[in-house]
């Protein structure tokens, strides 16, 4: 896998600013925005690794099939659900998130 430098991390960090409340992007849809449309599991990277100083919404971002991150990412899925739930971020019966419905679409 190509290694991104801190650059690539800051851009992830000023788009992943941007997704509003009640709405959810994909990390492959951030790696696109930034210019890299390859390198999902890199913002996967970047998000697991970013400064809480900056206060990025990384519970805002999912994967391309509206799944949660792994447990052991933003306290655990179940606190990663109650944090988009409370945003009003909408959830299939299956627990997946209804990206048709809350997918953002700068």
């Amino acid at each position: 896998m190509k290694k991104h430098s801190c650059g690539f991390n800051e851009s992830i960090y000023r788009i992943a600013l941007r997704i509003p409340r009640g709405k959810v992007a994909t990390y492959g849809q951030l790696a696109a925005m930034s210019g890299n449309p390859r390198a999902a599991r890199a913002v996967g990277a970047a998000m697991q690794n970013a400064p809480e100083y900056m206060e990025i919404p990384c519970h805002r971002v999912v994967s391309s099939t509206g799944k949660l991150a792994p447990q052991y990412a933003f306290g655990g899925e179940d606190k990663q659900r109650a944090l988009l739930a409370s945003e009003g971020v909408v959830f299939k019966e299956n627990g997946t998130i209804d990206l048709k419905k809350s997918l953002w679409r700068p």
